[in-house]
């Protein structure tokens, strides 16, 4: 071999190496994958950095697929996240069996890194919230935003919007009857009226009602609003009483107005219809939208569970994004608004998650106006019963939960290219 036959054949094998180097690196969200939720941590992290991300719908439980940098790749270490990396032609075959008409997977692209807030009281206990549990866990950062943040106009520098056991009613949760001597119920009330005044409201349910308005405003013009548990019921019934006094005299000082039933605006509601009001301040509950109280009493731990649809990634890829998950039997949990009645939805929201033989919907999805609307039913995914006073939920010994991925599908739903739905 010649001195030129040698150098051109090195040429030919340097760019034969460098073709089939690592180029992509693949976070797989299927059973393979070793902790999912801190792996949208690096989803997140990696949109921080500028660099777009392929959500591949449906291909190995909604995987990730990013250009491949030592950096991320080694965070993907340092984090206990499950990753491979790919070739160029590996990531190709990839794409090429997601993009098979006949092939129930869809590419979404990642763009932008959400910015994200959670309504949350100052005083806030353990057992208050699982959504920001998740995101401390997951990693991704956020903001605390409560009434007076609220009131002044900030919602929309957000993306995203987080409300967990909230009662927007102004009825405290409902929790006067069993709770009204303890210290952090006295507390709770103390700190909401004291906002209330400060901000020029005379009584707590006005100032929900406002903030409740900004959060519907908040929504129209474009954010993303994810709520669970009583946060869920008590905003709806909160827009259906305006100008309507549902409040009895320990919650405002007064008693709840005359027929105030009947005077509920149903069409001022995002999500639910026809529901009844709780009018006994001795019941923990706020309506009939809940199943709590009327579910079939043998549904328990054991046997609670709920379905996921299976939409069509190519077609209705916004349910599908919200879907995305390793097992699509999901384990029931509790809360003070624990599932849905499915009588009491609005005609134009999408189930996406159901208890079919008990008629209650436990996770549902909406747009409206410029925005998008999730609501989950129950407190924490894996709190079964989710009792007041208990220690919050350790989520090193969940990193797979199922239930919990859907929170986070949510937190990422903002960062995605939006396509036309076709149905």
């Amino acid at each position: 071999m010649n001195r030129k036959t040698l150098y051109i054949s090195s040429i030919l094998l340097f760019l034969l190496v460098g073709h089939i180097k690592a180029a992509w690196l693949l976070i797989p969200m299927d059973n393979t994958q070793k902790n999912h939720l801190k792996a949208y941590g690096i989803a997140y992290w990696v949109l921080d950095k500028g660099v777009e991300i392929q959500w591949l719908l449906n291909y190995r439980g909604g995987s990730y697929l990013m250009p491949y940098n030592e950096l991320f790749d080694n965070e993907c270490t340092i984090r206990g996240v499950t990753s491979m990396v790919l070739t160029d032609v590996q990531a190709s075959s990839i794409r090429q069996q997601i993009m098979e008409p006949d092939v129930n997977m869809d590419i979404i692209e990642l763009h932008k890194v959400p910015k994200i807030a959670v309504y949350s009281p100052k005083n806030k206990q353990p057992w208050d919230d699982a959504v920001t549990l998740a995101l401390t866990y997951a990693e991704i950062p956020y903001d605390v935003v409560y009434d007076q943040e609220v009131i002044s106009g900030m919602l929309p520098t957000y993306d995203w919007l987080h409300l967990h056991h909230e009662d927007f009613t102004g009825q405290y949760g409902k929790f006067w009857a069993h709770y009204r001597n303890y210290p952090w119920y006295k507390e709770d009330v103390a700190a909401n009226e004291q906002v209330a005044a400060e901000l020029g409201f005379t009584k707590v349910s006005e100032l929900k009602l406002a903030v409740t308005k900004k959060i519907r405003d908040f929504v129209l013009g474009g954010g993303y609003l994810f709520a669970m548990c009583s946060a869920t019921d008590s905003y709806d019934v909160a827009l259906s009483a305006i100008n309507v006094d549902i409040c009895d005299v320990m919650f405002d000082g007064d008693a709840i107005e005359p027929g105030a039933q009947e005077k509920l605006n149903y069409n001022n509601c995002m999500v639910f219809k026809d529901f009844t009001i709780v009018q006994n301040a001795g019941k923990y509950e706020i309506s009939n939208i809940d199943v709590t109280e009327t579910r079939p009493k043998s549904l328990r731990e054991g046997n609670d569970f709920f379905m996921l649809f299976d939409f069509s990634a190519k077609w209705d890829h916004i349910p599908t994004i919200l879907c995305q998950n390793h097992d699509r039997i999901i384990n029931g949990f509790m809360g003070q608004t624990t599932a849905f009645n499915k009588d009491l939805i609005q005609s134009d929201v999408v189930i996406m998650g159901e208890n079919k033989v008990a008629n209650e919907a436990r996770y549902i999805h909406g747009e409206f106006g410029k925005g998008f609307w999730t609501f989950y039913g129950g407190h924490d995914p894996e709190d079964y019963k989710h009792r007041v006073g208990d220690p919050q939920t350790d989520l090193n010994l969940y990193p797979n939960s199922p239930g919990y991925r859907l929170i986070l599908n949510n937190v990422l739903f903002p960062a995605a290219k939006k396509k036309k739905r076709k149905t």
